[in-house]
Order: C-alpha cells, then sequence, then structure tokens
C-alpha cells in the first residue's frame, strides 16, 4: 500500500486562513498495484498532477499549511466523494442515477486514467475499495477538515487553495475561440464555493505574475470544492489547475526547462495569497 494518506507541510507560526492542498499529486505507486495494471508506469501517471507538491512547496514558510496526498490518484481519487463507486468496476456495486464522473470511469476508485485508458484487466472486489478508502480517503479527508476548523478558530475565517494541473490538450477547444491560451483555470463553482472578494484576488496575485487566467472553464470544480466551498459559513474554497505544458515535460512526466522559473512564480502568487489570508489584512478590507 502507499506509505501514507497525506503528508502535511506546516509553518513554524501560522499566520494565514489560507490552508493549500493537492490532492492528486500523490506518486507512492506499490508494487503490487503496478503489477496489477495493465498500464506501464509511465503510462499510469498520466492522470497524476505530478510535481504540483514542488510548485507550492514554499507556503509553509509564508506561514500557512500545505497537505499533500500520499496515495496516486490512479490508486484512489480524493477529489470524488466516497460514494462514488463504479459498478463497472467494483463488484456488488449497484447501478447509480446519472453520475457522468463514474459513467466515465472516474470514480473514486478510478477505471480509468486519462484519454479513457482501463487501469484493470477486471474488476475489484468491494473490500479492496473499502480498503483503500478507510485506509487513504477518510484520513485525508479529516485532517482536511481539521486544518480548514483551526483556519476558522484562529482567524474567523477558512480559504481552501486546492492545487491541480490540466493536460495541454484540455484547454483545446479554449483555444480555438481565439485569445491567449490561459496558463490557470480557477474554479469556484460558478461563485456558488467562494466569494467574489477571495477569488478575484487570487486572479490578482497569478495576474501580477504575468500569468493568464481563466475561471470555471473548462474546469469549475470538483467534490473538493463542492464539499468543503461554505461562502456563507466563511469556508471558501478554490480549485486552481495549471497548465501541465509549462512546467512539465508530458509525455515523459519529467519537469521541462522551465520548471524552476514558474517555480519561483507561483512561490510568489502563494505568497500573496497567504497573505491576503492574514487576519489584520483581512479584516481591515472588512
Amino acid at each position: 500500500m502507499p506509505r501514507a494518506a497525506y503528508y502535511l507541510s506546516e509553518p513554524n507560526k501560522r499566520t494565514s486562513c489560507v490552508v493549500f492542498a493537492s490532492p492528486h499529486s500523490g506518486s507512492d505507486y506499490p508494487d503490487w498495484f503496478l503489477k496489477q495494471t495493465v498500464l506501464n508506469p509511465k503510462t499510469i501517471r498520466s492522470s497524476e498532477d505530478a510535481f504540483v507538491d514542488l510548485l507550492f512547496q514554499d507556503v509553509a514558510d509564508y506561514g500557512a499549511p500545505f497537505l499533500k496526498a500520499g496515495a496516486p490518484r490512479a490508486f484512489l481519487d480524493l477529489n470524488r466523494s466516497p460514494e462514488e463507486l463504479d459498478p463497472a468496476l467494483i463488484v456488488g456495486v449497484r447501478k447509480p442515477g446519472h453520475n457522468p464522473r463514474v459513467a466515465s470511469g472516474l470514480g473514486v476508485i478510478p477505471r480509468v486514467v486519462a484519454n479513457g485508458r482501463a487501469i484493470y484487466r477486471g474488476k475489484l472486489p468491494m473490500s479492496e475499495a473499502k480498503r483503500r478508502i478507510d485506509g487513504y480517503w477518510h484520513p485525508y479527508h479529516a485532517r482536511l477538515q481539521s486544518l480548514l476548523n483551526e483556519s476558522y478558530q484562529m482567524f474567523g475565517e477558512a480559504i481552501l487553495v486546492d492545487c491541480h494541473s490540466m493536460p495541454h490538450e484540455a484547454l483545446d477547444s479554449v483555444c480555438r475561440k481565439g485569445g491567449k491560451c490561459p496558463d490557470i483555470v480557477l474554479g469556484d463553482r460558478f461563485g456558488a464555493a467562494a466569494s467574489p472578494e477571495i477569488v478575484d484576488e487570487i486572479e490578482s496575485a497569478f495576474a501580477a505574475a504575468g500569468l493568464t487566467v481563466m475561471r470555471n472553464t473548462p474546469f469549475a470544480g470538483a467534490y473538493v470544492t463542492q464539499a468543503y466551498g461554505r461562502p456563507s459559513r466563511k469556508q471558501h474554497a478554490v480549485q486552481i489547475e495549471i497548465d501541465r505544458s509549462i512546467y512539465m515535460d508530458e509525455k515523459r512526466v519529467r519537469p521541462n526547462a522551465d520548471f524552476d522559473q514558474v517555480r519561483a512564480l507561483l512561490s510568489q502568487v502563494a505568497a500573496r495569497i497567504v497573505a491576503f489570508g492574514q487576519g489584520g489584512a483581512r479584516l481591515a478590507a472588512e
């Protein structure tokens, strides 16, 4: 099994209500899992948000915690509900009402990776699905909620920045409509997951670094933003999608020549977002 459900980088002193998380950057693939899958070690990583944890590794230095997945996305998807079980993969699951994520093979235990490539030869027993959910999904989300609770208790508000990456080809339809392709897509479920002020500030932080930003197209946020975005309760969630092509070689799954430059830019962005979540600055703006 993957060695840990999550890894947490905590600041020496918590100075901000912002919590960063990366649910899809886990890369700990057990040998037995790699033997079980029909995919090669490179292809199995195609749905992973590779290196996103490294892009945001400085946030603890600025005063905010950073929660990172221990299990890889192909093993367990932390951005899905534990109820999103796929009857085409898990033995004994009843066919649910229409759920496009499950229907496409992207439930909590994924059936496919990018471009619909099957992970397994056959089905998995329910006991295996339960083992993964109990061992990895529940501990990760319990820790995430506790971090948000701590933010609320300390600062009267919590802001979750959920960090992801997107294949460049996912932007094809957006780019064809004209204009510059976005480097960053912010997802707030069309305003349901975070207050406009907070999303505006996050967008401004990326724009100040020279990055082109779009909102909610083609990604508006999935389970995490839906479950944790509660603006009326002063708990906000914003999903960040970064175009993988600006920092990595997608085919080889390795950092490209611009990786260090992009990491430095995103470190500046993170510092600005953390500063916005500091108590004095937030209260003065309200």
